[in-house]
């Protein structure tokens, strides 16, 4: 049974989170038909470069707390009219405005993070294979890009938490899972239906150590109904619904005792970001880094089998992490899942709960060395290279799509020339 006023609560937690509107800081939550009102004015339109029109940028060059100074750009403005219910100077100081809360928020929450380059942001009114529809914002090189319907999203329902997100991006010096679970890790520490929305980076930790009966809630939280024509994504509907108050007071506790597993994380991502994208890759499994945080962190679950059965289910999974189709062939498969399923129907115990606390017993094993440390070393240093290599490879690609700018061109050389040091690093240290 949901509890009324839930959402007002939440708005209180956002206000006091990102400071009152009366500030000029993010806005309180609206209602899902208001919101979509706003939103089906500002829907993706056709990228005018398709019909032969030359893109027509409005810039601003603003100091946001970032590394240097950023240009603000809106480009197609004057191309869809905008002009006529919009004074871009204003969208401009609003973003900026944005940017700087973003910035100051996250240099609060990761102080080690002392400098985030932020070149440029685009609101973007049209799609394009940099920013795909329904895609809410995308931070590439030095940039970030976002649509007029994603702002309207984040700063009238998320609290700003896609800007947060974003300006995390900016700073992480690789790609993959890790990214978007580190990211993910800080905006649950606002509100917990973000653990919900983007359970895949979290359900297994929370249903082994801290709420066994996570599936259930998953399954109450995604059956309540959404409006099917609405413009508003039912993500953000789900998020603007009431929900049990006392569920998600159950996920915030889970959220406090899990902050020494997502500061791991984030640390293992600044440490190893090479290694770290790699094994999260390797195994298919998004939210390795926190599983394998868990084990390091928290007691482990109870263990109710013989030795022989735990000698055998160690055996499958290490049959499974052992494969590196995902990283060599391009396959997409959860290795994790497959190792689950292979214990469930084949002789593995019958309890659920059992076969997880197997799977994070097997963890410990293989990437805990003997002083509690966790390990991400790669034996085989050609299949890290030519991960990395191939990793590169499609940024290259990227480079060359239409509207990949020129800050974005610069910093992508740069940064493919540092993960080339970073590579060439780890092969003397394999090969002294």
């Amino acid at each position: 049974m949901r509890q009324p006023g839930l959402r007002a609560y939440w708005v209180l937690i956002t206000i006091l989170w990102m400071g009152t509107p009366d500030e000029g800081l993010a806005e309180p939550v609206m209602g899902i038909g208001e919101l979509d009102s706003l939103i089906s004015q500002h829907l993706p339109q056709k990228d005018p470069r398709l019909t032969g029109k030359t893109l027509k940028n409005f810039v601003v060059n603003q100091s946001v707390g970032g590394s240097e100074t950023t240009a603000f750009l809106i480009p197609g403005f004057e191309n869809y009219d905008c002009g006529k219910c919009h004074q871009p100077e204003q969208l401009i100081q609003k973003a900026a405005g944005r940017m700087k809360r973003a910035i100051d928020a996250l240099q609060k929450a990761l102080p080690e993070i002392k400098q985030v380059p932020l070149r440029q942001y685009i609101i973007q009114p049209y799609s394009d294979a940099l920013l795909q529809p329904g895609q809410l914002a995308h931070a590439t090189f030095d940039t970030i890009r976002i649509s007029p319907g994603s702002i309207l999203i984040d700063t009238k329902a998320y609290g700003e938490a896609t800007h947060l997100h974003e300006t995390l991006h900016l700073t992480q010096a690789f790609l993959g899972h890790v990214n978007e679970l580190e990211a993910y890790g800080l905006n649950i520490r606002s509100n917990p239906q973000f653990l919900i929305l983007n359970y895949p980076y979290f359900a297994k930790v929370l249903e082994a150590f801290f709420i066994p009966d996570m599936d259930q809630i998953l399954q109450t939280y995604f059956e309540r109904g959404i409006r099917e024509q609405s413009s508003v994504p039912r993500e953000v509907q789900w998020f603007l619904d009431e929900y049990d108050g006392k569920t998600m007071a159950r996920l915030s506790q889970a959220i406090k005792k899990m902050e020494p597993l997502l500061k791991e994380v984030s640390r293992l991502n600044r440490e190893q970001p090479l290694q770290a994208a790699y094994w999260s890759d390797r195994t298919g499994v998004s939210s390795l880094l926190l599983e394998i945080s868990a084990v390091k962190h928290l007691p482990l679950p109870e263990l109710k089998v013989s030795d022989e059965t735990k000698a055998w289910a160690f055996d499958v999974f290490n049959l499974q992490f052992d494969k590196d189709d995902n990283t060599r062939l391009g396959y997409v498969i959860d290795r994790r899942k497959e190792a689950l399923m292979h214990l469930e129907y084949s002789k593995g115990p019958k309890d659920p709960a059992q076969r997880l606390a197997l799977y994070f017993h097997y963890l410990k094993q293989r990437f805990l060395d003997d002083e509690g440390e966790i390990r991400l070393d790669v034996k085989n240093q050609n299949a890290l290279t030519d991960y990395v290599n191939q990793k590169m490879g499609g940024i290259k690609s990227m480079m060359d799509r239409p509207g990949f700018t020129p800050v974005e061109q610069q910093a992508a050389r740069n940064w493919i020339s540092s993960i080339k040091k970073e590579l060439s690093a780890l092969e003397k240290a394999e090969n002294p």
